[in-house]
């Protein structure tokens, strides 16, 4: 038997109860991992609360990434021992995912843990911090660099933001965060922005075309913040659009793109291919400095998901959320 946070239908509301599970009841995979920690991202936030049709499938294990020790394996890429992380792939959607001390899960999906990290700083960083660095990669093939002006970074206090600041920052980018809660300034500097900026600024009149303000943008909002952002990026600038706390939307025209060569770069982190995952895992172990680590994560315990996922969606969480399993 092993405990787990399990996800139930009851009259077509989603119920979250801490259970112990049999053994037998995992999954049919090759690779089983005795799972070190989690953590709790919007999308579990989704889940957990029944507020978005994120969970496919009933009874369904949350947690859409985890860090931990391979416990069993038929498939030679892991051995016994190996420590590893999992990160999207549907974990936690379609498949049995990390809220739980045990998980049994496809070998496709796993990436050895990479030197330079532990199991718990790796879900400090998480599927959050892993967007962010596709997103930084993103911005610098698209030609992006220090020397051209600020980046943007919206959403700036969730988990996302957080880790592209503190990324920017160590690359010597010239960081501006937006925020809607303006009261996380002094953090959002320590992580690294040289200025903090309200959201309420960026839901003024939305022209097509507006000053040209960003090199380049990490949007993980959507909607009229992305289109805001769009019409102040500069000329060949860049933005990656990694989320939609704020809608599906996207209010905008054709004109920044003709006019000014604006490149919208989309950021999937959850069929990421293998190859891209290593090498940014790699750069989140080398670029994130010790301070990161202590500042912008908060550690919680499987029984207190269920009001934090309440409050992330809420946006009362600020930084990062571990949970140590």
């Amino acid at each position: 038997m092993f405990k787990a946070l399990v996800l139930q239908q009851d009259d077509h509301q989603t119920v979250a109860q801490l259970q112990q599970i049999d053994e037998a009841s995992l999954p049919n995979e090759n690779i089983e991992v005795a799972v070190e920690y989690s953590s709790l991202n919007y999308k579990d936030g989704l889940a957990i609360t029944g507020k978005g049709r994120v969970v496919r499938s009933f009874p369904m294990v949350p947690g859409i990434d985890f860090s931990g020790t391979v416990t069993v394996s038929s498939d030679k890429r892991f051995k016994t021992g190996d420590k590893v992380v999992l990160t999207g792939h549907g974990v936690g959607e379609k498949h049995w995912g990390g809220m739980a001390e045990k998980a049994k899960v496809s070998a496709d999906w796993l990436v050895p843990l990479v030197d330079g990290l532990d199991t718990k700083q790796a879900m400090k960083i998480g599927t959050a911090g892993l967007t962010s660095m596709l997103s930084i990669m993103a911005l610098e093939e698209a030609g992006l660099k220090p020397e051209q002006g600020e980046v943007l970074v919206t959403g700036a206090s969730g988990g996302v933001g957080s880790v592209a600041i503190t990324l920017l920052h160590a690359l010597g980018y010239d960081v501006v965060a937006l925020t809607g809660r303006i009261e996380n300034s002094r953090s959002l500097e320590t992580l690294g922005a040289s200025r903090v900026i309200s959201r309420d600024e960026m839901l003024l009149d939305n022209k097509p075309l507006d000053k040209q303000l960003w090199a380049g943008v990490i949007d993980t909002v959507g909607s009229h913040i992305l289109a805001k952002a769009l019409s102040q990026t500069q000329y060949g600038g860049a933005i990656a659009a990694c989320g939609m706390a704020a809608g599906i939307d996207l209010p905008t025209t054709v004109m920044p793109f003709i006019l000014r060569g604006v490149t919208l770069v989309g950021i999937d982190s959850v069929y990421c291919p293998y190859a891209r995952r290593i090498q940014a895992w790699q750069r989140l172990a080398k670029l994130l400095p010790e301070s990161f680590f202590e500042q912008a994560c908060e550690q919680i315990t499987l029984d207190q998901v269920p009001d934090y996922a309440e409050k992330i969606l809420q946006g009362q969480v600020k930084g990062r959320l571990v949970i140590n399993i």
